[in-house]
């Protein structure tokens, strides 16, 4: 079939999954495969677009992986919410949508009308499965951007057997928790799908399947922290976490690095457009890292970070391709501050950046200050209008008890005085009951 599927049929009794308490080998996931393709391939042909309406689980990664067997277009959804499913298969043009019902799949054919984009029938020309990816922009429709699997799924090709287990955390429609299935499968190692991403339960699975590699965001990170869930359980046996997403205050870090102290933090970095790049970490206490992947490329232009990779996307179904330079620079939109020893940290988003009265205010620097506060458990600054300087600074917080919102705007002006410029200090205080979120455990910028 290819050559990763051959390598998950030869791994044998070795454990590839741990779902809901049950544990499946690799070669019986590979009989799942089988199965599954012998299905497919009676009900579907070659160039389909096909949505798989699931998060990770034994019955959807052997799907997916007779859907590329059989040279199809794999649409990837999460979200439980109806419309935003309509609108994706809509965008995504797809041909039939799968629900699996229990280990049975479920085939809905879509009404198709649309004529086929011109990047699906490149792959389908080539006999290349392809997969589509969203972004996941907080307002209108999301891009949906088309990926070469062939090409994707072959940049895993080299990668060493080991011995690990992974709790798979990132979801199974986002390119970092792809990243982390094909790296997995590549490497022969056990993963543990967790069946909510609520750290109580997280770190339960950490305990139960001695998990030694957490991927997380710095937010569902934080919420373990906020849990306490790391008091609760044995999660002695975690050897690395990873993070990205997002930019990771420093003080943040210091404090994740206080409650595992033996536990080496990996930032890791990477888009849905151009695919994750291979990273080194300057330190485990240290933001700063090196991109030092031999497919990709990168350059800092006016302190963003431009991208190139042997793994970007084709293109996007409904966008045009203004990110992307004639060249095929891709412009991440991420700020990056520089070392001079070749590492780089990124410090936020361009379009999160505060204007006030014409000085730049950086949302995770006013972030990494506020989290040293002692009863501070979670922050998120971001800009409101002025009428006088054009923006200013806002802080959601929460603290560790109850306060009044005058009480915290005080504590909070008197704590940054000295550690912040005037322009960077919240010029208003919103108080939060709990954390706030999204759906992939990111900050909600406002």
């Amino acid at each position: 079939m290819n050559w990763l599927i051959d390598k998950i049929k030869a791994g044998n009794d070795q454990v590839a999954v741990i779902f809901r308490g049950r544990e499946y080998s690799y070669a019986c996931l590979g009989e799942q495969i089988e199965k599954y393709y012998a299905i497919v391939k009676n009900r579907l042909m070659a160039g389909e677009s096909v949505a798989i309406i699931s998060d990770y689980s034994f019955e959807s990664i052997a799907l997916f992986f007779a859907l590329y067997a059989n040279r199809n277009i794999i649409v990837p959804i999460t979200t439980k919410v109806n419309s935003e499913i309509e609108d994706r298969i809509k965008v995504a043009n797809c041909h039939y949508r799968i629900n699996i019902k229990e280990s049975n799949l479920e085939f809905l054919k879509e009404g198709q009308i649309v004529p086929v984009h011109d990047l699906i029938f490149r792959l389908v020309k080539n006999g290349k499965s392809g997969l589509i990816l969203f972004s996941s922009g907080s307002t209108g429709t999301p891009k949906a951007m088309i990926h070469d699997l062939d090409n994707l799924v072959d940049s895993y090709r080299n990668k060493k057997g080991k011995k690990l287990v992974f709790l798979i955390f990132l979801m199974f429609d986002h390119i970092g928790g792809l990243n982390t299935l094909l790296n997995c499968l590549s490497m022969g190692v056990t993963m543990v799908f967790p069946e909510s991403r609520d750290p109580e339960h997280v770190a339960c699975l950490i305990e139960k399947y001695k998990v030694n590699i957490l991927p997380a965001s710095p937010t569902f990170l934080n919420l373990i922290l906020i849990s306490e869930a790391y008091l609760r359980y044995d999660m002695s046996s975690l050897r690395m976490i990873t993070y990205g997403t997002e930019p990771l205050p420093d003080s943040l870090l210091a404090k994740l690095k206080e409650v595992f102290s033996r536990v080496k933090f990996l930032q890791t970095f990477g888009t849905s457009e151009t695919g994750i790049s291979q990273t080194s970490s300057k330190s485990s206490t240290s933001t700063f890292i090196k991109i030092d992947d031999p497919n990709t490329e990168y350059k800092i232009v006016e302190n963003e970070l431009w991208i190139r990779s042997k793994t970007q996307i084709m293109g996007y179904l409904n966008s045009s391709m203004d990110r992307f330079t004639a060249d095929g620079w891709f412009m991440t939109g991420d700020l990056v501050e520089s070392a001079d020893d070749g590492y780089i940290r990124i410090v936020g988003r361009n379009k999160e950046l505060i204007n006030v009265g014409g000085e730049k205010v950086l949302p995770s620097e006013v972030e990494s200050v506020l989290f040293q506060m002692p009863d501070v458990l979670d922050c998120l600054v971001y800009s409101e209008p002025n009428p006088i300087t054009g923006q200013m600074v806002v802080v959601k917080v929460l603290f560790k008890n109850p306060i009044k919102t005058s009480e915290a705007k005080r504590k909070i002006t008197l704590f940054c005085q000295n550690r912040l410029d005037k322009y960077k200090i919240p010029a208003k205080v919103v108080l939060m009951s709990e954390s706030e979120y999204s759906e992939r455990f990111k900050k909600k910028r406002i």
